[in-house]
């Protein structure tokens, strides 16, 4: 079940200095973890930015000890060790520069199902809860994989509410998997299991649900999926850190809007104010900005709406054009795409934004309306 190279790269990442992307560039450069654990402490200069201080620790018996126990432990409980350098990640999550550089799972996790994050206040309050009930109601039947951090509050109304609808549910925990935190979601956590979900976490069995590591599961919630949803936060609420990692990762932001005397609606309405994030209006619309509704009604397509033919200019159109072809482009990609400034191609996003042809997104990202 587990490799000589699922033992190196235990051992290497337990090494002090070796976090996620030295780790990465040292497999990367000598081929595997185990020419690494190996050779690096030789030719540590081979490698940009890796000195001598970071390599000391490399090719220390204990880790390898530490290794040898942990696949024990995996191989006792059932757990897979995904490693990113032999491309076992979820692809959306390897594309960020920090994804872990070993990913635990337990359960199974359906790369063929769209991912949406959706994360939330432990505080949840009715007005949540309705719209996440909601959602999950109008997308039961559009492939979908629902993903959340298992703590209580809204992302137990998540991974609930997906179960609920047979929807497969995935849970990134901030600790290893000898323990479960909250314990009181040790029932749902195998409720996910059954129903097709996963629980995934880059924390192996010595590591605790230090305050610390909720932050970290925060950008592998955001990465692993193209969209996050922030449903209900303060200010400065740990939802408001899932939101900006998946800002840094380009990837798209809704927020749920509330009354600015709301104390748990108070985060969203700031990411919308600071266009971090995209107010949702409608869950119909937010099922289209996501994507998820791209199977067209069958009578829509026997009795297809007449609409109006719109006339674009040339610039309007070459601009529609690469977007069509490129969905969620950047202003800087359309930039260079188009040959255009990007001063000069605001104006015309925001025409054909009036045409209801574009919709942009938060990072300045858009999205071509047929």
């Amino acid at each position: 079940m587990y490799s000589e190279e699922h033992l190196y790269s235990i051992a290497l990442r337990e090494c002090n200095l070796i976090g996620d992307i030295n780790f990465y560039k040292l497999v990367k450069t000598f081929g595997s973890a185990k020419d690494a654990w190996e050779n690096a402490k030789k030719e540590y200069s081979k490698i940009d930015g890796i000195g001598k201080k970071i390599v000391s620790d490399i090719g220390n018996p204990t880790h390898l000890k530490f290794a040898e126990n942990e696949l024990a432990f995996c191989e006792k409980n059932e757990i897979n060790i995904n490693l990113r350098h032999l491309q076992n990640l979820p692809y959306l999550l390897d594309e960020c520069d920090d994804a872990p550089a070993i990913l635990y799972q337990k359960g199974t996790l359906n790369t063929l199902l769209n991912p949406v994050s959706i994360v939330g206040t432990r505080n949840i309050t009715p007005y949540g809860q309705k719209f996440i009930a909601d959602f999950f109601e109008e997308v039961q039947h559009l492939n979908l994989a629902s993903i959340s951090g298992l703590a209580l509050g809204a992302d137990k109304e998540v991974h609930e509410q997906s179960i609920q609808f047979n929807i497969p549910t995935i849970g990134v925990l901030a600790h290893g998997f000898h323990t479960l935190y909250p314990a009181k979601n040790k029932k749902l956590a195998e409720k996910m299991f059954q129903n097709g979900g996963a629980l995934l976490t880059e924390f192996n069995s010595s590591q605790k649900p230090d305050r610390e590591n909720f932050i970290q599961r925060n950008r592998i919630v955001a990465g692993l999926s193209p969209s996050t949803i922030v449903v209900e936060t303060a200010f400065g609420g740990g939802s408001i850190s899932t939101a900006t990692f998946a800002n840094n990762y380009n990837r798209d932001v809704f927020a749920l809007p509330g009354k600015i005397t709301d104390k748990y609606s108070q985060g969203c309405n700031q990411l919308i104010f600071q266009n971090k994030a995209t107010a949702i209006s409608t869950i119909k619309d937010l099922i289209n900005l996501l994507g998820l509704n791209k199977q067209k009604d069958k009578t829509e397509e026997l009795f297809p709406e007449v609409k109006e033919s719109i006339q674009l200019t040339e610039n309007q159109k070459s601009i529609y054009d690469t977007i069509i072809n490129n969905p969620h482009v950047s202003l800087d990609d359309l930039s260079a795409k188009v040959l255009l400034p990007s001063h000069k191609i605001l104006p015309i996003i925001l025409e054909l934004e009036l045409l209801g042809k574009v919709k942009s997104f938060s990072g300045r990202q858009f999205l071509a309306i047929s």
